[in-house]
């Protein structure tokens, strides 16, 4: 025992025994004296706060030798507020002496690494399986902490682990995956920390038990990585971005470097050609995971000779594990200096090549490498996963592959269904925008025209077929051919509709329907409008379309109001037709129902930012105001197709017109030819004065035979000369080839021939004869002013 200030005032005879010192000497000395060593510094800590403690400790003997023993110190109060200490010092070997055998050899044979730690966290006792885990005897390793044996990193976790259960008293076990001194490679260990009491619950020191469970761990690692790679690999139909998700489920839990080089047919949704054995195979580096800089970047070809891995792998539809260093790997790197460069920099140990192969296609190949020295060289289980990562990557890439190619051709089917730039009229300049949507189909049905009609008019069509995708496309097409031959017969707009609607009403119901069937059912939608610049009337007829909007020259925008039919192929039901004068100079705009509803507003939203964005769009170019328009109401992500096409309205004055009425009698026809031909040389056109004399002879020569009053002569000087002979009759004249003894029939066939356009349009009160002829090239485009003749 000792007293407060550390001097010994009792001494036992076992403490005799084991120093060598007599009670006599040894009372009264200080405690220290005793100490062949300094005490740890944890140790002196609880001392001053008078707290106990056990530990290793070596005590000087009588002789002076040093004397290894388990010390506890355990307080003892004075009623003063200090107290004294009783003292027990119990030899090592006589602790290892007086245990039980069987206790012992428990210990040092269980087949768990097991170790005993003092109060401060220091090695007291390992087992055999400990010390070779360690690389340490019991001896080197007694009265270390855990990372002053293993200072890595990944050693810390347990030693707070320890420095926890030694202030709690609570058992805790943790997860550690790391490389022991011991062992070549790192391994998955569970370690379990057990807190050491005795009877009063005091700790006085923690055992810890480690298992190493590799194969639970790696099993369980490739079930999460399969998983991750279920959930992950194949999000898109984008070829690059599949590829990149392979890489990317791969890095860290596979390799610590991947590259997926894929032929460049693959990337363009071609069928893949097949792979050359007698030469080197060329691939397109498509997408790369890896801390370091790879030798081959993304975008860049790998050059693959025909006795490589990559190119054997692909031959043979397996994949292949190999070592840096192995003969047919130091052969492949002789042929390809940057990547043995890159292979010796970066220290890489082994790799897998892995083929991407489905439905009997090869894509490409996905190398897998591991550079860290700590990780175990890759073997069969490693290629096993590599193989199932890209089998599942390999179908995702070939459908991606299969979508780029039916999307693009889905493309240059819409696309080639568009207009193609427009046809050259004077009745109005035009700018047109189509959009598609998000959608993954990524065409449909919308679209526009600009259709060039007799007598310097235009005709501006807008529509909608309802849904995405190929069947949506091809019948759009066979709406617009529709559009087009019913608007070269030079029908109204309300009756164009009514025959285009009895069209959607037999391709839904006929027995060649096919594809196109779902036109009836969901719907399709059609806007057709005809601008004279001469009267600058606007005629417009709606088929479940909406109304266009207007643009006036001062600025303000209104939205025509007209009847809106029903939706094509409805059937049954009367379109009607309006007119609206429009100025020279405003702005009409057509749109589908994609460019105005979005996913966070409606109709009528729409249509009031699209009046903001035309507010100011009469003095901006039109291609200007079709880009602000779209920046204004499409998101980046449209859900709908788009089409906007904007129209600026012309107007043409009395200088490039010239009309007389004539009356029904048939000695006016010299007098017309007459008129004709002073117009034609008011207006510097002598070079067609034979022919126009021929065709106002003959037209004007019908309409008086074959017509009725009123009758009237219109010459109009534009891009082309357009001659028009109008009558009250609603009969019209065909061509036909005159027998050798006819009289007549031949005028008409003459017209044909020698004008580059002629044809017939109804009106109300009649009909029109009109034909166009190309101007000489050398005739100055700005006309004199013309003269009219009542």
């Amino acid at each position: 025992m000792a007293a407060p200030d550390g001097v010994l005032t009792c001494w036992s005879t076992g403490a005799e025994q084991l120093l060598g010192l007599s009670a006599a000497e040894a009372v009264g000395l200080p405690a220290a004296e005793l100490l062949a060593s300094a005490l740890p510094a944890a140790a002196r800590e609880r001392f001053a706060r008078q707290e106990g403690w056990t530990g290793p400790v070596a005590l000087r003997n009588q002789d002076g030798s040093a004397v290894e023993c388990r010390l506890r110190a355990c307080p003892l109060p004075t009623g003063d507020g200090r107290a004294g200490w009783l003292l027990e010092g119990v030899p090592v070997e006589e602790t290892e002496r007086d245990t039980d055998p069987l206790i012992r050899w428990s210990f040092d044979q269980s087949p768990f690494s097991l170790a005993i730690y003092d109060s401060e966290g220091r090695f007291l006792r390992v087992n055999e399986p400990m010390t070779k885990q360690l690389a340490a005897s019991e001896r080197e390793l007694r009265g270390l902490r855990i990372t002053e044996h293993m200072p890595d990193q990944g050693f810390q976790a347990p030693e707070r682990s320890l420095d926890r259960v030694l202030q709690t008293g609570e058992p805790e076990h943790i997860e550690n995956y790391v490389r022991v001194p011991g062992e070549p490679h790192a391994h998955a260990w569970i370690v379990h920390f057990t807190p050491l009491k005795d009877s009063l619950g005091l700790v006085h020191g923690v055992q810890l038990a480690a298992l190493d469970f590799s194969e639970q761990y790696v099993a369980r690692e490739r079930l999460a990585l399969l998983n991750e790679a279920s959930r992950s690999i194949g999000s898109s139909l984008d070829v690059p971005r599949t590829a990149q998700e392979l890489a990317d489920v791969a890095v860290p839990a596979l390799a610590d470097f991947v590259s997926v080089d894929l032929l460049d047919t693959v990337l363009r949704g071609d069928e893949p050609p097949l792979i050359p054995v007698d030469g080197p195979l060329l691939l397109r580096r498509t997408a790369i995971r890896s801390s370091v800089k790879p030798a081959v970047t993304v975008g860049e070809l790998a050059r693959y000779p025909e006795f490589s891995p990559p190119v054997r792998c692909l031959a043979t539809g397996h994949g292949t594990v190999h070592q840096i260093g192995e003969p047919e790997i130091t052969r492949w790197l002789a042929h390809d200096p940057d990547r043995a460069t890159w292979v010796v920099r970066y220290r890489a140990q082994s790799l897998i090549t892995v083929p991407l192969r489905a439905r009997g296609t090869n894509l490409g190949v996905a190398l897998f490498t591991r550079l860290a020295p700590s990780a175990a060289p890759y073997g069969p289980d490693d290629l096993q996963i590599a193989e199932e990562l890209a089998a599942r990557a390999a179908v995702c890439i070939d459908n991606a592959r299969r979508y780029t190619r039916e999307h693009r051709t889905a493309l240059a089917l819409q696309h080639s269904l568009l207009p193609q730039g427009t046809v050259a009229q004077a009745a109005v300049d035009v700018a047109g925008r189509y959009l598609s949507s998000d959608s993954h189909i990524g065409v449909g049905g919308d679209w526009f025209d600009v259709i060039p009609l007799s007598g310097a008019r235009v005709a501006l069509v807008v529509g909608d077929v309802v849904g995405h995708g190929i069947a949506a496309s091809a019948a759009m097409g066979r709406l617009r051919t529709a559009v087009r031959t019913l608007a070269d017969v030079d029908l109204a707009p309300d009756e164009l509709l009514t025959h285009l609607d009895d069209l959607v009403v037999r391709l839904s119901s006929g027995p060649d329907s096919g594809a196109e069937a779902s036109t009836g059912e969901l719907g399709a939608t059609c806007l057709y409008a005809v601008y004279d610049p001469i009267s600058r009337m606007c005629s417009l007829a709606s088929a479940g379309h909406l109304g266009p909007a207007l643009v006036r020259p001062d600025g303000r925008v209104d939205f025509l109001e007209l009847p809106t039919g029903p939706p094509l192929g409805v059937g049954g039901i009367p379109l009607e037709c309006v007119h609206h004068e429009v100025p020279e100079g405003s702005l009409l705009a057509l749109y589908t129902d994609g460019l105005i509803e979005a996913r966070h507003r409606d109709a009528d939203a729409g249509l009031h930012a699209l009046r903001g964005a035309l507010a100011d769009a009469a003095a901006s170019s039109l291609e200007t105001t079709c880009d602000k328009v779209l920046k204004a109401l499409l998101d980046e992500r449209p859900t709908d197709d788009a089409v906007l096409l904007i129209a600026r309205t012309r107007a043409l004055d009395s200088g490039h017109i010239a009309v007389w009425d004539l009356p029904n009698d048939p000695e006016v026809v010299a007098g017309a030819r007459s008129r004709a031909t002073a117009q034609l040389h008011a207006w510097e056109l002598d070079e067609l004065t034979y022919v126009t004399e021929l065709v106002v002879s003959e037209l004007v020569t019908n309409a008086i035979r074959y017509g009725g009053a009123p009758i009237q002569l219109r010459l109009i000087k534009e891009k082309t000369l357009i001659c028009e002979v109008s009558d009250a009759s609603s009969t019209s004249p065909h061509l036909r080839r005159a027998r050798i003894f006819d009289e007549g029939g031949r005028g008409l066939m003459l017209v044909a021939q020698l004008t580059e356009r002629w044809g017939t349009r109804y009106t109300g009160t009649g009909k029109t004869i009109w034909t166009e002829q190309p101007l000489p090239a050398r005739v100055p485009r700005t006309p004199t002013r013309g003269v009219r003749a009542d």
